[in-house]
């Protein structure tokens, strides 16, 4: 081949179709292996490099995916980016990421928004409502990760085996009276994660009392914490990391030790070894997740939408250092004024996580 190589020119060598040497750099999954790694070799050794963005502006796509989070300051969501971004780089695709900041009007612009620009769109924790998630999904090809609306295609980290887990291993270490932290109330993992506590308990004979911690940061668990521990609950499960390390802060200030005094709990992973002592907490695999959702579009790229499927990863708790055995009843609990306490002055983050 003289001059720069055209894909016409690369597939006529090889004696293969245009779409085939396409298909190789934009769809490898869609080929056979030995396929792909021919049409690449050659093209390298013929210094072909293919033109997305000509494609871009003959189909009126990027060749990317859309990835839509509710707060990309928080911890969660980063390694969800990240094992979206490096299996779509794999399949030859880039990723778009915006950001709603909660906001369930400004979620549902950027889908319309983004949707023409994108093979598809990969939603996280979706702020709308199920009527209108319907219809997105009968029109637009959607991935949903932690929001459970049927006939669309979601994909649900599920911690309703773990939290019965935890909470069966707070009952094994004598806590009858447990505390649930809830999260952002719009969350369909916080409703799950408080259901499961709900549930176990009620069939086991423990004390639930409800605390809301909304709108999830570290901060508005860290002021809730000098509730909790005044309320006589002996164990704590948060509805994640964020909330978690906000109440060992606000613990920590005021003399309550973590675990003698209270047993703590979080949820996600994300946070864990960064507390002291390393927090026990439910971790959950958002790089799977990431990944099914980033192949499930990658599929099938000329329909209009996905096909409805519900798919689950579960979750596992993972015991550390936050979790003994309960206090005895002649050794109340006593708060002390807030302190410049070292424990007291842990990582800050954003809102708690929506898993």
């Amino acid at each position: 081949m003289t001059g720069r190589p055209t894909i016409t020119q690369l597939a006529a060598e090889l004696g293969i179709a245009p779409s085939t040497v396409s298909r190789a750099f934009t769809r490898p999954n869609l080929l056979k292996p030995e396929t792909v790694a021919m049409v690449q070799k050659a093209a390298e050794a013929a210094g072909y490099v293919p033109n997305h963005h000509a494609r871009a502006l003959s189909t009126g796509r990027a060749g990317a995916i859309g990835l839509i989070v509710p707060d990309i300051a928080n911890p969660f969501f980063p390694p969800l980016v990240r094992a979206a971004q490096n299996y779509a780089s794999d399949l030859g695709l880039s990723v778009f990421l915006a950001d709603t900041d909660e906001d369930p009007t400004r979620e549902d612009r950027l889908i319309s928004r983004m949707a023409p620009q994108v093979e598809g769109l990969i939603v996280v924790s979706s702020r709308l409502a199920s009527s209108r998630i319907r219809q997105i999904a009968d029109s637009q090809r959607v991935a949903f990760i932690n929001r459970d609306v049927p006939e669309t295609y979601r994909i649900l980290l599920d911690t309703t085996a773990a939290i019965r887990s935890a909470l069966a291993h707070l009952s094994e270490l004598g806590h009858r009276r447990i505390a649930y932290i809830g999260g952002p109330p719009q969350s369909w993992a916080n409703k799950q994660r408080r259901s499961a506590v709900d549930n176990f308990s009620k069939a086991h004979a423990l004390e639930v009392t409800h605390f809301s911690a909304d709108p999830g940061t570290y901060e508005a668990a860290k002021a809730l914490s000098d509730s909790v521990a005044a309320s006589g609950v002996t164990a704590v499960i948060a509805f994640d990391d964020v909330i978690a390390h906000g109440l060992m802060g606000g613990f920590a200030a005021a003399g309550v030790d973590v675990p003698k005094d209270l047993s703590v709990i979080g949820c996600d992973d994300t946070l864990a070894t960064t507390t002291f002592p390393a927090l026990s907490t439910i971790a959950v695999n958002v790089g799977a997740a990431a990944r099914r959702a980033v192949a499930a579009l990658s599929e099938n790229p000329g329909s209009t939408s996905l096909t409805g499927a519900r798919i689950i990863f579960e979750g596992t708790l993972v015991l550390r250092g936050t979790t003994g055995p309960v206090r005895p009843a002649s050794s109340p609990l006593t708060l002390e004024p807030e302190l410049d306490h070292p424990a007291a002055r842990s990582v800050q983050t954003g809102r708690g996580s929506d898993s």
